[in-house]
């Protein structure tokens, strides 16, 4: 049923009475406080800690370069600047050079704000400048990084990488070959259990991501016959916990017996599934995102691979192991979460030598 305002019931104004009135055109300190709250609580914590790094970052290039703290709104030049002393040119020599003087490269390397001198990767540049305009948004002011000038020139530095080749580099793909080489590296201690059990959960439910794999409970995690059933409440691709029928993510065969087993050894009960195994056994707090990184990187370690390999690589693996195998897009989409093909098919990595379409024109074997 609809009301129009006027025909709401009067409110008893005398219960009101010591209750100061609100200034519709403004909020206050504790409204203003509780949004802080919702857009922090709302935001991953990779996420956060990422926009604090870039902050970060910026708070010190900004006090190095202009001998004075960094305040908001920033100067389009200032904007500028940021850029072309991180991008990369060529100059007339054909060399490769960026703006920013040595001495403050340095003196940033010193604080701790970079690791080593020289300029970011592109991503980096982009991610710290993309920062820098949501947070002018949030805050209301004039974003400078919204203005034709600097629009252009991010868009004509992302051509000129292009076109030198300095593309992105994406993590290689943890498909089946790589991945069972690491379970062999498991054992059957609860460490050794529990890994295995990790790294199968993480890739057959669709290539979750860390985040992901330190949601799993035994309250969303449900035992349907001789398999789990995870639901995955909320996600990067569902940021809002939308109820779909791809939240529910099938754990199944091999990967299902090792989630047993390593419930069944470290004795759980209720709560988050992988936890921190201490010395003698003792089966503690919830793993990590940072803790799940540490586990592949391990397991991939041991099993002597690329150490380029990621936990992000779970999830290419995935999908180019499904492309493989010639498992349906649908399918494999209502694992991984994606919404579109496009953005399925960026985790795909094809062996060029071993393309089908490449070989329309030999015989066939």
């Amino acid at each position: 049923m609809k009301y129009h305002i006027s025909t709401l019931p009067p409110q008893p104004l005398e219960a009101l009475a010591d209750l100061p009135p609100l200034d519709p055109q403004s909020l206050g300190p504790m409204a203003e406080e509780a949004e802080r709250a919702l857009l922090q609580e709302g935001e991953s914590p990779h996420t956060l800690r990422s926009y604090r790094s870039a902050l970060r970052y910026w708070a010190a290039w900004y006090a190095l370069r202009y001998r004075s703290p960094i305040a908001l709104p920033l100067p389009e030049a200032a904007l500028v600047q940021f850029v072309v002393d991180h991008a990369q040119r060529v100059n007339a020599e054909g060399a490769l050079v960026c703006e920013m003087p040595l001495q403050v490269d340095q003196a940033l390397v010193r604080g701790g704000f970079k690791a080593a001198l020289g300029s970011p990767a592109l991503n980096t540049l982009l991610h710290r400048v993309s920062v820098m305009s949501k947070l002018h948004s949030l805050e209301q002011l004039p974003n400078p990084c919204q203005q034709p000038r600097v629009r252009d020139l991010l868009s004509r530095t992302r051509q000129a990488h292009a076109r030198r080749g300095a593309l992105p580099a994406k993590k290689p793909a943890l498909t089946r070959e790589p991945l069972e080489a690491m379970l062999q590296t498991c054992d059957d201690s609860l460490a050794g259990l529990r890994d295995r059990a990790l790294l199968l959960f993480a890739w057959s439910s669709g290539g979750r991501r860390r985040s992901e794999v330190t949601l799993a409970t035994l309250e969303n995690t449900r035992h349907e016959g001789d398999a789990f059933v995870f639901k995955l409440h909320r996600s990067k691709t569902n940021p809002h916990g939308t109820d779909r029928a791809e939240n529910d993510k099938p754990v199944a065969g091999r990967a299902a017996q090792a989630l047993q087993a390593w419930i069944t050894a470290a004795g759980l009960k209720s709560g988050p599934i992988f936890r921190r195994v201490r010395r003698g056994g003792v089966v503690a707090e919830p793993l990590s995102p940072a803790a799940v990184r540490d586990i592949v990187k391990k397991r991939c370690e041991l099993a002597g691979l690329d150490p380029a390999y990621s936990a992000h690589s779970l999830r290419s693996g995935f999908v180019t192991e499904a492309g493989r195998q010639h498992v349906p897009l649908g399918e494999t989409m209502a694992l991984t979460g994606h919404r579109s093909v496009a953005s399925l098919l960026g985790y795909f990595r094809q062996d060029a030598t071993s393309s089908q379409a490449a070989r329309l024109l030999d015989p066939p074997e």
